[in-house]
């Protein structure tokens, strides 16, 4: 089902949150996502009816951040996020551990922005969280011209875009302050709308910002990839608890997939398998998971003693045609 900006169409099924590396293969100009962590969010009315404490999707992808830092203590790590995580409670996640984690996701035109707060003076009383309230990113928009910049922009290529910037400390109340820069972005040459962008990171420059976040669509390829090639939404299951299993496993084994096939084109020369329908110049995930496949028979199936002397007695070409139907069919 294909969604609108005006019109949202809904799905039924499970939402997962999914957490995946951006990677800049060898054999690509685009980046990849490879899922690394996920985990079921569900819906307040069953986590009530179960007795469960309710975790929003925000909570959960911080949940996943705090897994990944405390196995790799010694990284920083730059989150991407589209709006569904555009919460307050994320960002003053990442900025109270600005040290291992920033992010960076969309933004609200009419977020309240204050100024930094005065230096506390000598005295009894609590310190303030901030000072004067400045001009929303909407209003900051209108009344400043555009600055132009060339971006890293989504498919692997470059934009020019003209963008406005702007630094503040975001607050919500009872929740506290978190100092942010936020970018409003517009695309000159008119195919994308207008976006608004913020990082937890304020002295990032918007150029990065930018670059960064559109970095973050090969996880929707990845999606698309999982569900066309590996099964992904067309699971059946008799048991609740294999639900937790089977799609964490099929995510799982679109990044082993990704890597094997990343060793092996280092040191063979793999081809782009073309069709009559779609021509292409770089290598996508069908290529990898065919080239996967026929390691798989190669290697492992055809060596088994039952199956190896009769495959070896076949003509060489014979051979290479059988393992290009294997690869391709199973």
């Amino acid at each position: 089902m294909r969604s609108a900006h005006k019109h949202v169409v809904f799905r039924w099924g499970h939402r997962w949150v999914v957490l995946a590396i951006s990677v800049q293969l060898p054999f690509t100009s685009r980046r990849w996502a490879l899922p690394v962590l996920v985990a079921l969010y569900r819906p307040e009315s069953l986590d009530q009816a179960e007795g469960r404490q309710h975790k929003t999707a925000p909570d959960l992808a911080r949940q996943l951040m705090a897994v990944l830092i405390h196995w790799f203590p010694e990284r920083k790590f730059i989150f991407l996020g589209d709006g569904g995580y555009a919460s307050h409670e994320l960002a003053q996640s990442c900025h109270r551990h600005c040290r291992h984690a920033t992010l960076v996701s969309r933004f609200h035109g009419d977020a309240r922005l204050y100024a930094p707060a005065p230096k506390r003076r000598k005295g009894i009383g609590r310190p303030p969280q901030k000072c004067r309230k400045l001009p929303t990113p909407e209003q900051v928009v209108a009344r400043q011209p555009l600055t132009p910049i060339t971006v890293q922009w989504y498919g692997g290529g470059t934009r020019r875009v003209g963008v406005v910037s702007g630094t503040g400390l975001w607050y919500k109340a009872g929740a506290g302050v978190v100092p942010i820069r936020w970018v409003f972005v517009r695309d000159l040459q008119g195919t994308h709308r207008d976006e608004y962008f913020y990082s937890t990171d304020p002295l990032l420059t918007a150029q990065q910002i930018v670059s960064w976040f559109t970095a973050r669509w090969s996880i929707e390829t990845t999606f698309q990839e999982v569900r066309a090639h590996l099964g992904f939404e067309t699971t059946r299951q008799h048991v609740a608890r294999s639900v937790l299993r089977t799609a964490p496993c099929l995510l799982g084994l679109f990044s082993v997939i990704c890597l094997i096939y990343a060793q092996h084109v280092k040191s063979h020369r793999t081809g782009i398998r073309h069709t009559l329908w779609y021509a292409k110049e770089e290598p996508t995930f069908s290529d990898a998971i065919t080239t996967v496949r026929r390691l798989l028979w190669q290697q492992i199936l055809l060596q088994q003693p039952s199956y190896r002397n009769a495959f070896q007695k076949l003509p060489p070409k014979i051979r290479t045609w059988v393992l290009d139907r294997l690869c391709q069919a199973a």
